[in-house]
C-alpha cells in the first residue's frame, strides 16, 4: 500500500480471538484481530484510496467491484464464525485507525454485547417464497373470437369478455390466495426460530426467478434447530402447491446484527 491505510472490520466478539493469519480480507489483506472498545475485532488494513468514505461511495455503484468484496468480506466471517461466536459488520465498515475504531465501538458498547447475546450460537436461513404460476384455463383468446359459428361476430365477442373477465377474476383470486399462504407459512416458521425479519423483496432481475415474489424472509436459529427448520419448509412446500419457497442457509446472522 502507499497511501494511508485504513482498517476494514468484519466481525465483532468477545472471544479472544486467535490466529486468522491464513485467512485472505479484502484487497489480499491479512486478516488479524484488534482489541478496541471492550471487544476483540477481526480487521484487515486497507488503502484509504481505494476504501476512505469517498472512495466506496464511488466504488459501491461498480458492480464488479462490490461483488468480489462482498466475497472477500463474506469469506472472512463464514470461516471465523466456525471458531467462536461472533457479530458480523456491515459491508465496507472502514476506520481511519484503531483509535477511531476503539472509541466508535466504547459508544456502543452496550448495543454491541446485547447484538452479540442474541446472535451467539445461531445461524441464519433464509427463505424466499414465490407465487407459483397459474395455468390458464380454456381456450386462446384467439381461439375464443374465431369460435362465432351461428351466433355471429358479436355473440362471440360478448363470450369473449365473459371468458376473459372470468379468467381475470381466478387471477386475482389465485393472488390473494398465495399471498395468505404466504403469510401463513411465515407465521409457521416464525414460531420455530429464535427471531424473524422481514426482508425488501427482490426483483426478477437479482432473484434470478421470474415468479413473483411475495415475501423475503430471515430466521435466526440455533444450530441444533437447522436439520428441523428446513424439514419444516419442506412440509410447507407440500402443504401449499400455490407457493414456490426457496431455503438459502445457514449463513452468518447478517440480518440480525443490527437493531430492528
Amino acid at each position: 500500500m502507499t497511501g494511508a491505510c485504513g482498517l476494514w472490520a468484519y466481525a465483532i466478539t468477545e472471544h479472544g480471538g486467535g490466529d486468522l493469519s491464513r485467512l485472505t480480507g479484502v484487497a489480499g489483506g491479512t486478516v488479524r484481530t484488534v482489541a478496541a472498545g471492550g471487544f476483540t475485532v477481526l480487521v484487515s488494513d486497507v488503502d484509504l484510496a481505494e476504501f476512505g468514505e469517498v472512495a466506496l461511495r464511488r466504488n459501491l455503484e461498480n458492480l464488479t467491484w462490490l461483488e468480489e468484496v462482498a466475497r472477500a468480506h463474506h469469506h472472512v466471517i463464514e470461516a471465523a464464525i466456525r471458531l467462536f461466536p461472533l457479530l458480523p459488520t456491515r459491508l465496507a465498515t472502514v476506520y481511519s485507525s484503531a483509535a477511531a475504531m476503539a472509541a466508535a465501538l466504547a459508544r456502543r458498547r452496550e448495543e454491541l454485547r446485547a447484538a452479540l447475546r442474541r446472535v451467539g450460537g445461531r445461524v441464519e436461513w433464509g427463505v424466499k417464497t414465490y407465487a407459483a404460476p397459474v395455468q390458464a384455463g380454456g381456450e386462446t383468446a384467439r381461439g375464443e373470437v374465431g369460435a362465432g359459428g351461428a351466433g355471429g361476430s358479436e355473440g362471440a365477442g360478448l363470450a369473449y369478455l365473459k371468458r376473459r373477465r372470468a379468467q381475470l377474476t381466478a387471477s386475482e383470486s389465485s393472488a390473494r390466495a398465495a399471498l395468505a399462504g404466504a403469510r401463513a407459512v411465515h407465521e409457521e416458521l416464525s414460531g420455530r426460530a429464535a427471531q424473524a425479519r422481514l426482508v425488501p423483496p427482490q426483483s426478477a432481475q437479482l432473484s434470478g426467478n421470474q415468479m413473483p415474489m411475495l415475501l423475503n424472509t430471515a430466521y435466526l436459529l440455533d444450530e441444533s434447530a437447522s436439520d428441523g427448520f428446513a424439514s419444516a419448509v419442506a412440509d410447507a412446500a407440500s402443504t401449499h402447491p400455490e407457493l414456490r419457497l426457496e431455503l438459502t442457509g445457514p449463513w452468518p446472522p447478517y440480518s440480525f446484527a443490527g437493531e430492528d
